[in-house]
């Protein structure tokens, strides 16, 4: 298939630090490539791909901003519609519906990266040709009806993640955007119950900003905690291979969470809250644990505690099995191949309609 990938113009791709659509869009267009698709990413100039690559901006455009996305992606779309021999259209920017009213004989495939947002939802009553993709299963409960939807669970290459069968670190970790949501204050906390050093690394979005200064600031400064600023992988690898558990206090309902999977693939266990897409990607004593409160979490991650009798050879082949990329890769192609043959659109393969419904 010849398929075009619309990015969002506020990362690279893949991103240098944080950022978890952009990094799935690489995952995503390396893994088509590797199968011999013929891929073409729609990104900022910045990006690192094997697809072939277009921009109209060439470096990321931080913080994100509603006229910079429409004027990237409206430039994508008509790039693909004076292409003319696409098959495919997978955006993931949600202004890419808007825009692709106006190629009504390609069939478009949108991403859900987000919780449930009431503008964001109402828009979607009107786009009911697109092929939506849920990340999660509670995500998808949580949005309103909508025609054509699969859950598509996210995937990253296993050989990027370094693991052991024991941890070399006595610490446990939060890796994360800093906001109250996110939980990492009661990483914090529970850390300190537990008698343990945490390692905190994340970075603050602006509006954020009032909330860290007040409430995260000063906790990073306690003797239990080591503050590692906005990491990459590079840093990323080390620390999940070695640490004793990530923790995931999160006080809302995330519709998946990249971590969790980074650190499954590290052998590391993951200590969440039930919230959210939690319960069905973390498999109890498998993959890591699902913790009731902030007390339940101290009580896991104590020396002696069930972290330390945790199998990380067990819980790295069963993130190879769900979480891999050849897996999100496969489930992809088997949506595209499964619209492309359900289309009742007359098109031909220069990506016109031949006769298109009133």
């Amino acid at each position: 298939m010849r398929i075009a990938i619309v990015s969002t113009p506020f990362l690279a791709v893949p991103p240098r630090l944080y950022g978890g659509t952009e990094l799935v869009v690489h995952e995503l267009a390396e893994g088509l490539v590797e199968r011999g698709h013929e891929v073409v990413l729609f990104a900022t100039g910045d990006s690192r791909t094997s697809a072939d690559l277009r921009s109209v901006y060439p470096q990321a455009q931080w913080p994100p901003e509603m006229l910079t996305d429409l004027n990237h992606v409206s430039w994508a779309m008509r790039e693909i519609a004076e292409d003319g021999k696409f098959d495919l259209i997978h955006a993931h920017s949600a202004v890419a519906l808007g825009c692709g009213r106006l190629l009504p004989a390609i069939p478009l495939v949108y991403t859900l990266h987000h919780e449930r947002d009431e503008q964001l939802s109402a828009f979607y009553r009107h786009c009911r040709t697109v092929h939506y993709v849920a990340i999660s299963h509670d995500q998808r409960r949580r949005e309103i009806p909508l025609e054509h939807i699969d859950v598509i669970h996210h995937g990253i290459e296993p050989s990027k993640y370094a693991w052991s069968t024991s941890p070399s670190g006595d610490y446990v970790c939060f890796v994360g955007r800093f906001s109250r949501v996110k939980g990492p204050q009661t990483a914090i906390e529970a850390a300190a119950r537990a008698g343990v050093p945490i390692r905190i690394a994340g970075e603050v979005h602006p509006p954020d900003e009032s909330w860290v200064a007040e409430a995260l600031r000063p906790r990073l400064v306690e003797t239990h905690v080591s503050y590692m600023g906005s990491i990459g992988l590079e840093e990323k690898r080390p620390l999940l291979r070695d640490a004793r558990a990530l923790l995931l206090p999160i006080e809302w309902n995330e519709p998946f969470g990249l971590i969790i999977i980074e650190a499954m693939l590290s052998g590391c266990p993951v200590v969440a809250f039930p919230r959210g897409s939690v319960p069905e990607l973390v498999e109890q004593g498998v993959t890591g644990y699902v913790a009731r409160d902030v007390d339940d979490m101290a009580s896991l991650i104590r020396p002696g505690g069930a972290v330390d009798h945790f199998d990380r050879r067990r819980c790295r082949e069963r993130a190879v099995q769900r979480f891999s990329r050849a897996r999100m890769v496969d489930d992809h192609i088997g949506l595209y191949e499964r619209i492309r043959r359900s289309s009742t659109l007359p098109f031909s393969r220069a990506g016109r309609a031949s006769r298109i419904p009133a």
